[in-house]
């Protein structure tokens, strides 16, 4: 009788040691860790195309392009593992590589002005602060999340139901810091391995 009533009591309990909230932040937390998935995929899914608009103005940056198609290797291996940590990483790698990858732009005026790089600009930017958005969400959902099962009772019950901690979205120390997105003002050196009399990069007075 003591048993079935314990049984019954239960949910009752745990609830009211903060049972239902674990499970209501933690959805959230991973709702929003599927959305920064979404994102960092589209931003990888926009890279070859931005590549090949690239080598069609400058064939001989081939280092360049290598390290982009690794640093999106990375990303897309990243996303498979579902690791913010992980991919937070590979993202800073790939923004990193990216940044390299548009300087090519800064000594090809041809290629500042092609339409088609151009837009890819526009949705890399998008995307960006698509990113930084679901990034934020992610990390409030987590703190949030972490907060609660390390408060007195529901720290009870997040250690009898396996709840633990949660990772934050950043990239580990080291990682490569993004670079400002301000295409056709940014002041940078030509690439190495410009060909001569190929025109500098533009400079502010």
């Amino acid at each position: 009788m003591k048993r079935r009533l314990l049984i019954a009591l239960a949910p009752l309990m745990l609830s009211g040691c903060g049972y239902n909230k674990i499970q209501q932040y933690d959805e959230q937390a991973t709702t929003a860790k599927q959305q920064i998935s979404v994102q960092l995929q589209r931003r990888a899914d926009l890279v070859p195309n931005l590549v090949e608009t690239v080598k069609g103005y400058a064939q001989h940056e081939e280092a360049v392009f290598t390290q982009v198609a690794n640093a999106r290797s990375r990303l897309s291996g990243a996303i498979q593992t579902g690791d913010p940590a992980q991919m937070a990483t590979a993202n800073a790698g790939l923004t990193g590589a990216l940044g390299r990858l548009l300087a090519i732009s800064e000594a090809y005026p041809q290629l500042k002005a092609d339409q088609g790089f151009l837009r890819l600009q526009d949705e890399l930017t998008g995307t960006e602060n698509r990113i930084a958005t679901s990034r934020n969400d992610y990390n409030q959902a987590v703190q949030t999340y972490n907060t609660y099962i390390r408060t007195f009772p529901q720290a009870l019950t997040a250690k009898v139901t396996g709840a633990s901690a949660r990772t934050y979205f950043e990239a580990a120390p080291g990682s490569e810091a993004p670079p400002r997105v301000d295409f056709g003002t940014a002041n940078r050196p030509a690439p190495a391995g410009t060909p001569r009399g190929a025109p500098a990069a533009s400079r502010a007075p």
